[in-house]
């Protein structure tokens, strides 16, 4: 029988030494939970020690309890047991994930006003970006990544789907563990910006909510994980390759300079679209037939700049793509549309 493979070790200490702190601000001793965690001495008083996402959720889970407190002391004022799951609970009933993440940000004001939650939307992009109201102090770190991530483990939860962050960034000084943000966030994390906030494609927000109340007792058995779950499944994986293929439609698109685009490995994004009954090469020749067609029709281009700006290196590889899509040569197409000046 073959061993299971060891869990990495990827979670600073500093998160642990910052639970720690929470102890002592309420004059607790953590021992208790340390052990149940396995994390020894000799671990804590190392400053470039990392623990599993296991241990993490198991000190994390131990110390709301005893604490009686899910911010774990980052706030002025203790969320008792229960709290994050009285904030889930009035999102599910929500028709789409954007109105269930406003309402979370609207209703976590009640519960802790030293942060508030903005979700905001430009264009293609939608950030999730948190206001301090007072000094959080030792805590700052811990509170800003672990907030960050609760919000983002939720919305992967209440879609049950991958959402792949574009990007995370935070108001202080790059830490010495800070290689570990690019597994915490799976994107660029950039230090001493104007706040700590993370931008994800908002599509994401149109997504109905594929969770209920039975789903939501269950979750919530456990504590609210501070790590997210990792969803192999992205429910937009094709939409936003398309849209990625249409933003540069002259481009040709090379599979791993796309994957990096979308924060993710050129097997994973294969895998992933076959999961969804696509192929990469299929949606180019989609997107590459949108864009002649329109071409065609819409411009009296010669074909050669119609092939160069649908992605094709040379015309006589376009005009036989192009007979495979439509039947007929690019200029037989053309000759039965209506063809208008640029």
């Amino acid at each position: 029988m073959e061993n299971s493979p060891k869990p990495t070790a990827v979670t600073p200490i500093a998160f642990v030494l910052a639970i720690v702190q929470a102890y002592r601000q309420r004059g607790l001793d953590p021992v208790e939970a340390l052990v149940k965690a396995q994390i020894t001495p000799d671990i804590l008083s190392n400053p470039a020690s990392r623990i599993t996402a296991s241990q993490m959720e198991v000190i994390s889970s131990a110390a709301m309890q005893e604490l009686d407190d899910e911010a774990l002391g980052w706030f002025s004022r203790r969320l008792p047991w229960g709290s994050y799951g009285m904030l889930a609970r009035a999102s599910i009933s929500a028709p789409n994930l954007g109105v269930a993440l406003k309402r979370w940000c609207r209703h976590h004001a009640l519960l802790a006003d030293d942060i508030s939650l903005t979700l905001s939307t430009a264009g293609a992009t939608a950030t999730l970006g948190i206001t301090e109201q007072r000094d959080l102090k030792e805590l700052r770190e811990f509170c800003l990544v672990s907030v960050l991530r609760n919000f983002h483990g939720l919305a992967c939860w209440l879609v049950d789907s991958r959402i792949a962050l574009t990007g995370a960034r935070f108001p202080f000084d790059a830490p010495a563990h800070r290689d570990a943000y690019s597994v915490l966030f799976s994107a660029p994390a950039l230090f001493n910006q104007a706040q700590a906030a993370m931008d994800f494609d908002s599509s994401y927000l149109a997504l109905p909510l594929r969770r209920d109340e039975a789903a939501l007792r269950q979750m919530l058995q456990r504590a609210l994980p501070l790590t997210v779950l990792q969803y192999r499944r992205d429910r937009l994986l094709v939409q936003r390759v398309r849209q990625a293929l249409a933003r540069q439609p002259d481009a040709t698109h090379n599979a791993d300079e796309l994957a990096a685009t979308l924060a993710m490995s050129a097997r994973t994004l294969h895998r992933q679209l076959k999961e969804e009954g696509a192929s990469l090469q299929a949606l180019k020749d989609e997107v590459r037939q949108a864009r002649a067609v329109d071409l065609l029709l819409r411009t009296k281009r010669p074909i050669k700049q119609v092939a160069q700006a649908a992605g094709f290196q040379n015309d006589k590889s376009f005009i036989r793509a192009f007979k495979g899509w439509t039947g007929q040569a690019p200029e037989e197409f053309r000759a039965h549309g209506k063809i208008q000046s640029d």
